[in-house]
């Protein structure tokens, strides 16, 4: 990557994030290359750089050589578009003749006729509208006519060459139907952008793009996850949490339970990370649902991001704890959003979560679960660097973030699905324990960068009145094991007549 040139003029794609992913857009007066396989997105972000030419009162041509024009139009209008009398549409089509099989086999139709009237046929359309932006669909019919890796190299230069003398802006669109390993073009195009398509086991598909060259310019590397959807292509950038930093002060943030407060050595530090593991329904969401509902009085915005619990059980079990989600909601200090992790990519989640917090100023995130989170994952090796990127994002932005995780099993040995307790400051450590005939909870802090905490165990219950949280159980060996040994009296345990809702 080179560093940019200031007298450069950018001709923006009009696409979201794309031009963020190409540090502003396209040079003006060069030839790009826009390759992927047939339903990555090509022509959809063609037609959207077109429109957004014309909305700059900017004439565009879009020379077609696989589809047709009404094909082109019906495709805009399925995402609220209109072509307007600034972007024209030129068919290059064979005479009517090709389609005689004896005609086909004469002299006077062979590859390098053929590829000569194309080529003609396409200066002829420039030349009678003279437009700043051109779009070509696609290469791979020219490779065809071409026959040839030289001639076929040789055609493209004379392109390059020919709008390069009047400043159009080109965009070359190939969809790999030949052969993908062929780089003839990408040594010619002055940028490269690659759509990919993967097809996860279950699931809607994902897609990704990665920009691969970018001569005289930087440019934002790696994959970055997008969408089609009727509107129009949507790029995620990939984040990176070092291209954003705020200065914001360290004040301590509490929960609203006393007990549970001096576990934490008075709280956790906003703008920090706090993991709440734990096995299935020991109430890791309840805790992380009371940070949130502190924030709430503090007057503060939160946001909920769940996986794995439906809205509306999630609100009415919540409303039977005394916690009114639905009046925060209505009153735009409660972003809840639930996640479905089929049909939401990593980069997109990211980019809502980031839009929550740039946009409504949320200072308090619940991320439920990063189960859910892993699910979503084409490649679960990446997930460690997704969340790193993400907490260390949230963080520098003063939001506090809370994650909640699953381990397997519910008593003794018990392992999480992926390790993610070093990236966190703070780590709440929830357990079964049975003692005295009951199956009881317990909460620990096993972890807190940023200050001290207690190094006790207390047991807690969910009711009717919310999380409570006991006493340190200094009467009581090996809890965390699940099944402890009573070495003293039963004074510090709950009550017992203390009704639990068994809800995480």
């Amino acid at each position: 990557m080179a560093a940019d040139t200031d007298t450069m003029r950018i001709a923006r794609t009009g696409v979201p994030g794309l031009d963020d992913v190409l540090m502003g857009g396209l040079t003006e007066g060069n030839l790009f290359l826009l390759e992927g396989a047939p339903g990555t997105g090509k022509t959809t972000i063609a037609l959207r750089f077109l429109i957004t030419g014309a909305q700059a009162d900017e004439r565009g041509l879009y020379i077609t050589l696989s589809e047709t024009d009404t094909e082109l139009r019906n495709g805009a209008a399925s995402h609220g578009w209109q072509l307007d009398e600034n972007i024209d549409v030129f068919e290059v089509v064979p005479p009517e003749s090709l389609l005689d099989a004896d005609q086909q086999q004469s002299l006077l139709y062979s590859s390098d006729l053929e590829l000569g009237e194309t080529t003609q046929a396409i200066l002829g359309a420039y030349e009678r509208a003279r437009p700043k932006r051109v779009v070509i669909d696609s290469l791979s019919e020219i490779r065809l006519l071409a026959q040839s890796s030289l001639r076929y190299r040789r055609q493209l230069l004379a392109f390059k060459h020919y709008f390069a003398r009047y400043g159009a802006t080109v965009l070359l669109l190939d969809d790999l139907s030949s052969d993908e390993d062929d780089k003839t073009v990408h040594s010619i195009a002055h940028a490269v952008i690659k759509l990919e398509e993967l097809a996860p086991d279950y699931g809607a598909e994902r897609r990704r793009l990665k920009v691969s060259k970018y001569r005289g310019r930087a440019f934002r590397g790696g994959y970055h996850d997008f969408a089609i959807r009727k509107g129009g292509v949507s790029v995620f950038p990939r984040l990176v949490a070092s291209e954003h930093r705020s200065r914001t002060g360290r004040m301590n943030v509490g929960s609203g339970v006393p007990e549970l407060d001096a576990l934490l050595g008075g709280g956790v530090d906003q703008g920090s990370s706090t993991l709440v593991l734990g096995p299935s329904g020991a109430g890791k969401s309840t805790f992380a649902l009371q940070f949130v509902s502190a924030a709430l009085t503090r007057g503060e915005k939160a946001a909920l991001f769940i996986f794995d619990e439906e809205l509306g059980l999630l609100i009415d079990r919540t409303q039977k704890m005394g916690i009114d989600f639905q009046a925060a909601i209505d009153t735009g200090h409660l972003h809840l959003e639930q996640i479905d992790a089929a049909e939401l990519s990593p980069g997109e989640f990211a980019h809502r979560v980031r839009a929550v917090v740039d946009e409504q100023q949320a200072k308090t995130v619940v991320i439920d679960s990063l189960n859910g989170y892993q699910a979503a994952m084409p490649q679960e090796n990446a997930l460690v660097v997704h969340i790193h990127e993400l907490l260390q994002y949230l963080n520098r932005q003063g939001a506090t973030t809370f994650l909640t995780v699953v381990q397997h099993g519910l008593v003794g040995d018990m392992k999480a699905p992926v390790e993610v307790t070093y990236l966190a400051d703070t780590v709440i450590l929830l357990r079964y324990f049975e003692a005295f005939g009951r199956v009881r909870r317990a909460v620990s802090v096993i972890k807190k960068r940023t200050g001290r905490h207690e190094e006790t165990i207390r047991e807690f219950r969910v009711g009717q009145a919310g999380l409570t949280v006991g006493a340190p159980l200094e009467d009581f060996q090996g809890v965390l094991h699940g099944v402890p040994s009573f070495v003293g009296n039963a004074g510090p345990l709950l009550n017992p007549a203390l009704t639990s809702n068994g809800n995480e």
